[in-house]
């Protein structure tokens, strides 16, 4: 991604992977584990996977900034590498850090690897290897090999980070303000492994075995947003999927269950920046 934004306002998401960027003009304001930030030109952003973030532009000048999404497959491999064996992986407590150390301009030569060409494999390589392993110097904690599982079809996701942010883990761990962890990672495996569309509050308390309200609740501390909110972030990153593989804008909407394909882009828009259409053009020629 590399965007100037000055009006558009990111509906608060999270991402299946780390997301490393920096604002490279004026500022950026959004929320993130429940208090706000701002980055500003040479301030470098971090979120972990399944870190719930919005976004706008703090004044009116807007702002520029690029980012790029890495899988946690993808980086427990490269500081493997550098260490020699398997390591556990980064755990950013804080969103914005300084660029200092040329961090900025790692990320800055990366993402223009990647998305501006031309550059080698190799090159493209070493980038990675240099922006991955000088972000995890500024990790704050590490977490075990078993914090990753597995999504449905093979997609990577991260469990309970905003759990391991509070210095816990395990199978006892319980959430901010008391929630109910066993009960959020319940819902949220059901909302994974199921397509219903139609999966309703009653349904989800039934598989929990709690209150519909409770559920919200410990959802909502758990995970940062309330389960709808995140069943539609499921519904668009599969939509991502199929505009990956050149799906048809009305195919892709009703398959994700989007009203028509104007529904679909709105969301789609407000959560990742570009509408489907720029994005599929975009992973076409990329």
């Amino acid at each position: 991604m590399h965007a100037h934004f000055e009006r558009h306002v990111y509906h608060r998401h999270s991402h299946e992977t780390y997301s490393f960027g920096f604002t490279e003009e004026g500022a950026q304001s959004f929320t993130c584990r429940r208090a706000a930030h701002t980055s500003t030109a040479g301030m470098v952003m971090v979120f972990n996977p399944d870190d719930p973030h919005d976004g706008h532009a703090t004044d009116e000048l807007g702002f520029t900034y690029r980012m790029v999404h890495i899988g946690p497959g993808l980086v427990a491999d490269v500081l493997a590498e550098a260490a020699g064996r398997r390591v556990g992986l980064p755990l950013f407590t804080e969103p914005v850090v300084s660029g200092r150390g040329g961090l900025a301009g790692k990320l800055r030569l990366l993402h223009q690897a990647l998305v501006d060409g031309p550059a080698s494999a190799l090159r493209r390589d070493e980038l990675l290897d240099g922006v991955v392993t000088a972000m995890a110097g500024r990790a704050r904690a590490r977490v075990g090999e078993s914090w990753p599982d597995v999504a449905p079809a093979g997609t990577p996701r991260m469990s309970g980070v905003l759990d391991v942010a509070d210095g816990r883990s395990g199978a006892g761990l319980s959430g901010r303000g008391g929630a109910d962890v066993g009960t959020a990672r319940v819902v949220r495996e059901l909302l994974h492994d199921t397509d219903d569309q139609g999966v309703s509050a009653s349904d989800l308390a039934a598989a929990a075995g709690r209150s519909r309200f409770a559920v919200y609740r410990s959802f909502q501390a758990v995970y940062g947003m309330a389960p709808s909110d995140y069943q539609r972030q499921l519904r668009l990153r599969a939509a991502q999927r199929l505009l990956v593989q050149g799906r048809p804008l009305v195919e892709v909407a009703v398959e994700t269950g989007f009203t028509d394909q104007s529904h679909l882009t709105r969301w789609f828009t407000r959560y990742f920046g570009v509408t489907p259409g720029a994005y599929r053009r975009a992973v076409a020629t990329g």
